[in-house]
């Protein structure tokens, strides 16, 4: 007996979840829609964000290039003259070496 009404029971709640799926599908369908909104206007301004990031790298990329450029120029300058300071004073020029070891080699046994 108890089986015959778990049947019916069963029969008259999956009827009720029918019906109320067919209740709740105006507001999915809505939710749906507002959720694909949602996502499409994302979708823009990730667009436009990406866009920006890589006008913003592109121009720090040529950025970089022309003070690399420039910075080159100026060790190839700094290095002719230093060679040629190096050749015209050698016993100056030894001098400095000499006293940069020394500094450094103090430096080091101070720190140990």
């Amino acid at each position: 007996m108890t089986t015959a009404t778990n049947k019916s029971n069963s029969s008259t709640t999956s009827s009720a979840d029918t019906k109320a799926a067919q209740v709740e599908a105006p507001f999915t369908e809505k939710a749906t829609e507002a959720a694909h909104h949602a996502v499409d206007a994302l979708s823009s301004r990730a667009a436009s964000a990406e866009h920006s990031v890589r006008e913003g790298a592109t121009n720090s990329a040529k950025t970089l290039s022309k003070k690399q450029a420039v910075a080159r120029e100026k060790i190839n300058e700094y290095s002719g003259k230093t060679r040629q300071l190096a050749s015209e004073n050698p016993l100056a020029t030894a001098g400095i070496a000499f006293a940069a070891g020394m500094l450094v080699s103090a430096l080091i046994r101070r720190n140990k």
